[in-house]
């Protein structure tokens, strides 16, 4: 069920920012420079043709921010009129603060579903359009396991790996689609259902106003949006020209984390990846090795790690090990920590107490250790923390 609709910033503001994307030739970056030379969208409505012309503006543009077209103005603001969209300019306080640190980045974005989840911590996915049954199946699992663990997943609903991240996030947590359309579009047809469970479960993100169809230059486009909203990037599959590439390479001058899972010399579609480790991009196994890198910026933002306060307390206390405060709801975790007690075990011991995968286990452990809720011991063993 999508949050309860917040009320937008007020619709004049709406549509001078509106006004601007629209015009030729305004981009993010000349609409940044604008807003930042004039206070406002308005304040650069207001100045005069010549002055805009002084900064650089070509004709076509000068018009067509003295004449709106009212009518395209009018059919953006009835899609927002709907309970789930949204449009969030640059100074709205719900514009996720990761994005507003690349080079450019979008003057809007167009969400349906919950524009709060943009500012969560999130992992990109990202990879192959025609990945092998083994891509399908380790992409899934890496999205499962990351979601489960409080990651939001982030991809671009394309054929492929994209949907599966989307899907295997899905099952366990939550995932945000970066579309190369207009966010009432969705390419390709095939994803509509996926789609409408992503804007149920999560959001669908846009910098593309309605009524935009699929035009093949967007597409790269919106891969900057899905590096700048991530902490990192995960390629699962991708071939040496892959799009995906293109994808971690801006993670990369983002400043972001990238991660590549090895594959097969003889598979194609293991060459983009093998590509990006010789480039330095971290090579990942499984969904624990991603947390411990991300580990420094994740402290204390996953729900998994934010233990709620549980009643009584004390010695008469029944749950005096906090079980159920520190594994959250996830019943997988409260397995596993319920399993755990304060003389240390192997994770071996573990595995066979809680009937859980060895991948799971390492994964959660990890995530229980950041939390503060498991502790670390000699020998590669694990115990409940006695803090």
């Amino acid at each position: 069920m999508s949050p309860q609709k917040e009320p937008e910033a007020s619709w004049s503001a709406l549509d001078a920012w509106l006004t601007l994307t629209a015009a030729p030739g305004i981009g993010p970056r000349t609409c940044a420079r604008l807003v930042a030379r004039f206070g406002s969208p308005a304040g650069v409505l207001a100045a005069g043709p010549g002055v805009l012309g002084e900064l650089g503006l070509k004709s076509a543009a000068i018009s067509a921010l003295a004449r709106p077209d009212r009518d395209w103005i009018a059919a953006v603001r009835a899609w927002a009129d709907q309970p789930d969209a949204h449009i969030l300019a640059r100074d709205d306080p719900r514009y996720p603060p990761l994005l507003l640190e690349i080079a450019d980045p979008p003057t809007l974005l167009y969400v349906r579903g919950d524009p709060q989840l943009l500012a969560e911590p999130q992992v990109a996915i990202v990879g192959s359009r025609n990945p092998t049954p083994a891509g399908r199946e380790i992409t899934r699992e890496f999205a499962h396991r990351l979601a489960a663990c409080g990651l939001v997943i982030t991809s671009g609903l394309a054929a492929g790996v994209d949907g599966e991240a989307h899907v295997g996030a899905l099952e366990t947590g939550k995932t945000i689609a970066v579309l190369g359309t207009g966010p009432d579009r969705v390419y390709p047809a095939g994803h509509r259902d996926l789609a409408r469970r992503i804007a149920g479960q999560g959001a669908l993100v846009s910098e593309f106003a309605p009524g935009q169809g699929p035009l093949a230059r967007n597409f790269p486009r919106r891969n900057r949006i899905i590096a700048g909203l991530s902490l990192g990037t995960l390629v699962t599959e991708a071939a040496l020209r892959s799009g995906s590439l293109i994808t971690a390479r801006q993670a990369g001058e983002q400043g972001r984390e990238v991660f590549a899972v090895p594959g097969s010399i003889r598979n194609p579609l293991a060459r983009g990846c093998h590509a990006l480790i010789r480039d330095g991009a971290v090579l990942v196994e499984e969904a624990a090795e991603v947390l411990a890198v991300l580990a420094p910026q994740l402290r204390g933002h996953l729900g998994v790690l934010q233990p709620p306060a549980t009643a009584g307390g004390g010695a008469s206390d029944p749950d005096p090990g906090g079980a159920g405060a520190a594994a959250g709801p996830d019943p997988d975790y409260q397995a596993l920590f319920a399993a755990l007690g304060f003389d240390p075990v192997a994770p071996d011991e573990l595995i066979r107490r809680t009937g859980l995968p060895a991948a799971a286990v390492s994964s959660m452990l990890l995530v229980l250790e950041l939390g503060g809720h498991v502790s670390s011991c000699p020998g590669g063993r694990y115990c409940r923390s006695r803090a």
